[in-house]
């Protein structure tokens, strides 16, 4: 019961961007966003207890490697996190790789992925914050996902 409550106190704890990569039923996600707006002490342990025990009648795995995937503390996770980075190295390093990159992803924009790949380098030749690599990682994190 108590492993029930800590992972349910993880699901609490959670950035609302990442609550929503979790796979939860809709009850539990109510719940769980109540559990959110709780201000005392009483109400906020009551509530929990209650998570927990929504929590009984769920995969609690399937809800475990769910959370580990959104994030990013599963080894798939982590795997991907470094495709990832090295794609976005390669890109920004060698031309060749974005010809490389468009052939294994025919449908990816490969206009758009030019552009940014060029803003990028602009920004790590002038030492400027990394907007625009983000946006790249971001965008190969979406595009490595879905494949």
């Amino acid at each position: 019961m108590h492993d029930l409550q800590r992972l349910g106190q993880r699901l609490v704890d959670l950035p609302p961007g990442q609550l929503q990569r979790v796979e939860l039923p809709e009850r539990l996600r109510d719940q769980i966003d109540v559990a959110r707006k709780v201000k005392t002490r009483e109400a906020t342990r009551r509530q929990m207890q209650y998570i927990g025990r929504l929590m009984r009648d769920i995969d609690v795995d399937a809800v475990r490697a769910s959370l580990e995937a959104a994030t990013g503390e599963s080894d798939a996770a982590i795997g991907l996190m470094h495709r990832c980075e090295r794609w976005r190295e390669l890109l920004l390093d060698n031309d060749g790789a974005l010809t490389r990159f468009l052939g294994e992803h025919r449908d990816a924009d490969g206009q758009w992925l030019l552009a940014k790949i060029r803003a990028a380098r602009r920004e790590r030749d002038e030492q400027a914050p990394p907007r625009h690599q983000r946006e790249l990682y971001r965008w190969l994190h979406d595009r490595l996902l879905e494949s």
